[in-house]
């Protein structure tokens, strides 16, 4: 098992939580309607993202006992965008705030050479969105991650 397909993310408000993505340049397919969703997924490319509403998920997960859904607080989890140039973090973060998202952090240079800042979406979802001059990317825009030598 070496493969990420889909990530899903529970939502509290699916309507809401599609309309920022789309705000954001995500391309999405929804299973329903436009005003009553089932479940959405992205049309990105790499690993698949989809949403959720987020009782469902919990019940899809053991329906007899779910989950608790946490209310508020750093889930350990962080989302990452890694664009190809310092203007395109910029344009990226600028985009998540005007659809609605926080900037938890602003970008700046990183301690490991690179340039990068974190927002929170609608349901708290901590997005980094980074730059690496030295990055590479391949032919499906998926960054390069090689062994160390």
């Amino acid at each position: 098992m070496n493969r990420l397909n889909i990530i899903t993310l529970g939502t509290r408000d699916i309507v809401r939580a599609h309309r920022f993505y789309q705000e954001i340049g995500f391309e999405t397919s929804i299973r329903g309607s436009e005003q009553n969703p089932a479940i959405i997924f992205f049309k990105n490319e790499g690993s698949k993202i989809a949403l959720f509403p987020i009782e469902e998920l919990a019940k899809d997960i053991n329906s007899s006992n779910p989950p608790a859904i946490a209310s508020a607080g750093f889930s350990g989890i962080t989302l990452a965008f890694n664009a190809k140039s310092k203007e395109e973090v910029d344009e990226v973060l600028e985009k998540a705030v005007q659809a609605g998202a926080e900037i938890i952090k602003q970008p700046k240079q990183t301690s490991w050479g690179g340039y990068g800042g974190y927002f929170k979406d609608l349901d708290g979802y901590c997005w980094e969105v980074a730059y690496g001059e030295d990055w590479q990317f391949d032919e499906t825009n998926m960054l390069i991650i090689e062994d160390p030598k």
